[in-house]
């Protein structure tokens, strides 16, 4: 048990040590593994759509109020964080479609507070992402970046992780 955690002490901090933040080393622990999730059918009801919106909402504004607009981005962008914050939001920890019921409780939940916050959620599921780089150059005028370069990068992106036949 001690050689456990030390080894995972000793992988924590090198993990901390590549970031920027030096308050990584107590914010959220790297562990490397793998889940196996069943897909599952149907759609997130609206009682929970909108609990997730409103509960969202709020953590991520503590977030950033506390641990800044950065340590945000680092935490959705980790898998395991990721699929935790979606299961307190309420999903079933196993379920498929997690990460477009997680993305679109933030975008409309932290919508209103987007000037504030300087956070924007763009995107979402079906023909809602064909409008990403519409509503990316709409975040350009409001605010003022390239709202065009990343408008093209994003149908890039589109581009490779959209699914197509598959040759051995």
């Amino acid at each position: 048990m001690v050689k456990d955690s030390h080894v995972y002490r000793d992988e924590h901090n090198a993990f901390a040590a590549q970031t920027a933040d030096p308050r990584a080393a107590r914010l959220m622990p790297r562990k490397a593994g793998s889940a196996d999730l069943p897909l599952h059918g149907g759609h997130v009801p609206k009682w929970l759509t909108d609990r997730m919106t409103r509960l969202g909402a709020v953590i991520a504004e503590a977030i950033i109020h506390y641990y800044g607009r950065d340590e945000l981005l680092r935490r959705l962008a980790h898998p395991f964080w990721f699929q935790s914050f979606g299961a307190v939001m309420g999903m079933d920890w196993h379920s498929s479609g997690i990460t477009t019921s997680v993305v679109g409780a933030l975008k409309r939940g932290l919508e209103p507070l987007s000037g504030e916050l300087g956070i924007h959620v763009c995107g979402g599921r079906g023909a809602h992402s064909r409008r990403t780089p519409h509503e990316l150059r709409d975040i350009d005028a409001r605010v003022g970046f390239d709202g065009g370069a990343l408008a093209t990068a994003s149908r890039l992106v589109a581009k490779v992780s959209t699914p197509g036949p598959m040759t051995s």
